[in-house]
């Protein structure tokens, strides 16, 4: 995708976005608490929109805008490749959750989801938790991913991850025959909540691990759990065999692609590709891209199974089955002689397309 013009308004920068226009986008306000939010619906086509708030200090109101609409974009297509039936909705809050984040403003926040009547179900996202999702679970029974205390699944990180190490296994399998990453060094950008459990799962089936981030602490934090991880200074360009976005999206560009020694990339990011000539900058160096709304997909089946009371280890199975999805993505890309994100794009459209559009 190309950037957005700033000047441009919200019906122009949604179609900049995707050609299948967002349904609505809301923008709320309380001068009480300071909240400014923005939730976007891009479909509800398959079920209700379902997306987490990201609590964010964007550098202005614009990229907030983008970066939800985006976001929300995204989630439709996830939620279509996932199989689930859910469509796709984002929020973002803007400011720094540190300084920022009240009880009442996210009371106040709730308050505004509450208004849409069920058409968007939020969950969580950068900035946001479960201590956070219960608060907001108390003005509006419209969000997921609460605690297990509050009657939730808990922390989606745990399954986002397994997701990723699977579709990480997938690509593996495609790149070098085998799926698995036993012998292979992969690099994680990124070393969240997400981050961790997805180097826990590498080490585990035997890779070599290196990881960065601009988190002293959070680098510390993996050296103490694994002493074996190496820190480097930047992943993206470092000798490895898979390198693994796992932080904010837009870090695949024309520039760092050229500098990329890695034959896979897949990680836990959203919006990894700067734009979608990326893609094409990637084939071109035979580098195998995993889709990232593919990939990633496992925190939204875990809060999808919550709001159908599923039984954690059949919504634990359902995520472990993103494996052979990103086979057939790849396998199809590769038979039609086009790009895995255009392959993940027509995967996910033949759902949206069988079901007549409606608000």
């Amino acid at each position: 995708m190309t950037a957005m013009h700033t000047d441009a308004g919200v019906f122009a920068r949604s179609h900049e976005v995707s050609a299948r226009s967002h349904e609505q986008v809301v923008f709320c306000e309380d001068d009480r608490t300071g909240l400014k939010a923005i939730i976007a619906i891009h479909s509800t086509a398959l079920g209700p929109a379902l997306g987490g708030t990201r609590f964010y200090p964007y550098a202005s109101e614009a990229a907030a805008l983008e970066d939800v609409l985006r976001l929300s974009w995204g989630m439709t297509y996830k939620a279509a490749a996932a199989g689930v039936n859910l469509g796709g909705g984002k929020a973002v809050i803007i400011g720094d959750p540190a300084v920022h984040k009240t009880e009442a403003l996210l009371a106040a926040y709730a308050r505004f989801v509450e208004t849409l009547g069920g058409r968007y179900i939020t969950a969580g996202d950068v900035g946001t938790n479960t201590d956070d999702l219960d608060i907001i679970g108390k003005h509006t029974g419209h969000v997921t991913g609460r605690s297990k205390a509050a009657g939730g699944s808990g922390d989606s990180a745990r399954l986002t991850a397994l997701g990723v190490f699977h579709s990480m296994r997938a690509g593996a399998e495609s790149v070098w025959g085998q799926p698995t990453l036993a012998g292979r060094t992969v690099g994680v950008e990124g070393v969240g909540k997400v981050g961790r459990e997805l180097i826990a799962l590498l080490l585990e089936d035997g890779a070599e691990v290196c990881v960065t981030d601009v988190n002293e602490a959070a680098l510390q934090q993996v050296s103490q759990a694994h002493p074996a991880v190496r820190l480097l200074s930047s992943v993206a360009t470092a000798p490895v065999d898979v390198y693994a976005p796992c932080a904010l999206g837009g870090t695949l560009t024309a520039a760092s692609v050229a500098d990329i020694e890695a034959k896979l990339v897949c990680g836990a990011a959203n919006n990894q590709l700067a734009t979608p000539a990326v893609e094409d900058a990637l084939g071109e160096r035979g580098i195998t891209w995993v889709p990232d709304f593919v990939a990633n997909a496992g925190g939204l089946i875990q809060v999808e199974g919550e709001l159908r009371r599923a039984d954690a280890a059949a919504v634990e199975a359902d995520v472990t089955r993103i494996f052979e999805r990103c086979r057939d993505i790849l396998a199809a890309a590769r038979t039609e002689g086009i790009g895995s994100g255009a392959a993940a794009n027509r995967f996910a459209e033949r759902r949206l397309d069988a079901i007549p559009r409606a608000i």
